[in-house]
């Protein structure tokens, strides 16, 4: 099974593969993607394994996520690559890099350090499985009883993303809820201590966003010996949607 994915500039530059976060989707991802395909990139915006349009399955750990972007490589022939994560993402992107470094140039972590993270999601999972689409015939009925749970609405916004018709008059998720919430665990894995990539890396951090501290620098360097960290002002985790701009400078800085 391959995933699925959205390619912008097809055939013009060098692969930039980018992953999405937890309950994310590539559709996240549309306006920078463009932006960097225009810039002289074949741009690869992926549907990660339960996310997305790519395939459902009861296994989801860091070690599969890598080996599908593995297999998703092989099929489209890609080699050198750029890779950008962010997130869970981020995540999957290290340890992609650590597990086939030679299929990566250079390396992109957006706001995700490689340490374990404690579960912190069960509010928006509960508000996810609280939508009961028998009932719920509308976009704005399914904010308005995600508002109960939350408060945030740029969060909800892109909750909402995942909302699809899956036939006439019936609404559905795009990712597989069942398996993330039961999987939960897993997103909060820490990178295995054996796992090292020695090519440039660039990490980003948002200025409001906690994901990263002063304490993880240690961290980071013993797995990325070549990391350098920037914080982007002005953001917090979703740092490419809050600030985009100086997201796109500071990644095609460290790309030239």
């Amino acid at each position: 099974m391959v995933l699925q994915s959205n390619i912008l500039g097809k055939g013009q530059g060098q692969a930039f593969v980018i992953l999405h976060g937890f309950l994310g989707m590539s559709d996240n991802w549309k306006t920078l993607g463009k932006q960097f395909s225009e810039s002289g990139f074949e741009v690869h915006l992926v549907d990660q394994r339960n996310h997305g349009s790519s395939f459902w399955d009861d296994t989801f750990n860091y070690d599969v996520l890598a080996d599908d972007l593995k297999h998703y490589c092989d099929v489209h022939k890609l080699s050198n690559i750029i890779l950008l994560g962010h997130s869970m993402g981020g995540k999957t992107a290290m340890m992609f890099a650590a597990k086939y470094p030679q299929l990566v140039s250079k390396l992109i972590v957006a706001d995700i350090s490689p340490k374990y993270y404690p579960v912190h999601h069960e509010t928006i999972l509960e508000g996810l499985h609280a939508l009961d689409f028998d009932i719920i015939k509308s976009r704005t009925e399914a904010d308005e009883l995600l508002s109960q749970y939350i408060s945030d609405f740029g969060t909800r916004q892109f909750l909402l993303k995942n909302l699809y018709w899956k036939e006439k008059g019936q609404l559905a998720l795009r990712m597989n809820l069942k398996v993330l919430t039961d999987q939960i665990e897993a997103v909060g894995e820490a990178l295995p201590a054996e796992a090292i990539y020695d090519k440039y890396t660039l990490f980003l951090k948002g200025s409001k966003s906690n994901y990263i501290t002063d304490d993880d620098k240690s961290l980071i360097h013993h797995h990325f010996p070549k990391a350098q960290i920037v914080t982007i002002k002005n953001a917090g985790h979703w740092l490419h949607a809050e600030n985009p701009q100086d997201f796109f400078d500071v990644v095609m800085g460290f790309l030239k």
